[in-house]
């Protein structure tokens, strides 16, 4: 019987410097600062390391104001959440703060971020970024719960920011994102519920799909 002391995979790799531990591709949000010097918020999935000494890494697709701004400013802030709302908002939609810190971050870390690499897929290329922590702060600290909802809704977000990608089948992700509103819909709470309804309104892929 365990002894309730969660093994080292379930927990992850907690990074030097990182407020937080990481595992697989760890969902999260990232702000940059533009040109008008104010902030740019976007989704942002951070790679684990397999060490706490190994950089910490993530990836750009395309021409996206984050990877503008990491390439002209070097860096940005990392914040982890579990608003789902925070998520829609940053995967779908083009937002701006003043503050580089968002209400609803539990725990961020500033970063510089580096080019290592890059790669063509079709038309877009990929550059994977070293992320090297410059300063980082635990805001809140909660006890974890899960409820498929919120999972959904973040795998829905994906869906829809691929709706108008040439190289990805629209029939084939109008499925996923009615999948998804019905898990919401079955196992979401509120926050859930009003996160996909934004994803609605971004992307109106409700009427595409003729409902």
């Amino acid at each position: 019987m365990s002894d309730g002391t969660p093994d080292e995979g379930s927990v992850g790799v907690a990074p030097d410097g990182w407020p937080v531990p990481l595992r697989g591709v760890t969902e999260s949000v990232v702000t940059t600062r533009g040109p008008n010097d104010r902030w740019n918020v976007a989704a942002l999935g951070v790679h684990a390391p397999d060490e706490p000494d190994e950089p910490v890494t993530a990836r750009t697709y395309g021409r996206t104001r984050t990877w503008r701004n990491f390439a002209e400013r070097g860096g940005g802030v990392v914040q982890f959440t579990v608003d789902p709302r925070t998520f829609v908002d940053a995967a779908l939609t083009v937002r701006e703060t003043d503050d580089p810190v968002l209400p609803s971050a539990d725990a961020w870390v500033e970063v510089r971020a580096e080019k290592v690499a890059a790669e063509a897929e079709g038309e877009t290329t990929i550059r994977t970024w070293e992320l090297s922590p410059v300063e980082s702060a635990v805001v809140a600290e909660r006890v974890p719960t899960v409820n498929r909802g919120f999972g959904a809704v973040v795998d829905a977000t994906v869906a829809a920011s691929r709706l108008d990608v040439p190289s990805f089948d629209t029939a084939e992700l109008l499925d996923r994102l009615r999948y998804f509103a019905d898990v919401v819909e079955r196992c979401g709470g509120p926050a859930e519920r009003e996160a996909f309804d934004r994803i609605d309104e971004a992307t109106g892929w409700r009427e595409r799909d003729g409902e």
